[in-house]
This record gives C-alpha cells, structure tokens and sequence, in this order.
C-alpha cells in the first residue's frame, strides 16, 4: 500500500465520482464576469454618452452652461460645431459643443 492510497481517494477510478470535464461549466465564471462587468460599468458609460449628446444638440441661445475647465458663461450663439459663451459683459469665447459639460439652471450665474 503508498502513501497516495491513504491520503487520496480512488473513487474516480472506480466510476463512482463523474470525471470533471470542463465542458461549459468551465466558462461559466467568465461569462458571469463579462456579464458583470457589462451591467456595472458598460451600460452606465453608454448611459452617460446618450444623455451628454443629447444635451449638447438641445443646445440654444440663453442657456447658462459650464465648459471644460470649469468656465461659466451664457450661450449667445450655436454653430454646427462651436458655442459662443458670454463669460462676461461684452466678453464672448468660442468653445467647442463637446467642450459643454452642464446646462444650469436659469438664474445659476446671478445667483453666484
């Protein structure tokens, strides 16, 4: 008798215990992570993009917005590409549409 007979089992070689051969149950676990992985951080990125494209093209003259960078200001004017923000009295900057993070409410800028 050796020492592998006292300390495992020889039920796999009797037939009694079903052999482990993978099969689908082996990719199951990377199926659930890919699923996991989907529902927790691609789905809400998606999210996120449909809703910042459809701010950006509901973009209009009046709106007070926030620019990359923190810049606060009042569109003046939409062009196919480019906002004009107005950060102040008389002072208007070109920014790019994809450059707009936030529409604010109305009233946000006097209010700060």
């Amino acid at each position: 008798m050796s020492l592998t007979n006292l300390f495992i089992s020889n039920a796999y070689a009797d037939g009694l215990v079903p052999t482990p051969d993978g099969g689908i149950f082996q990719f199951l676990p990377l199926f659930v992570l890919i699923v996991v992985f989907y529902f927790l951080i691609l789905r809400p990125q998606q999210k996120r993009a449909k809703e910042q494209k459809s701010m950006i093209a509901s973009l209009q003259k009046g709106d007070e917005v926030v620019a990359a960078g923190g810049l606060l200001g009042r569109v003046s004017k939409v062009d196919e590409n480019y906002v004009s923000v107005e950060v102040a009295d008389g002072v208007t900057i070109h920014v790019q549409k994809s450059a707009v993070q936030t529409v604010l409410p109305k009233g946000t800028i006097k209010a700060i």
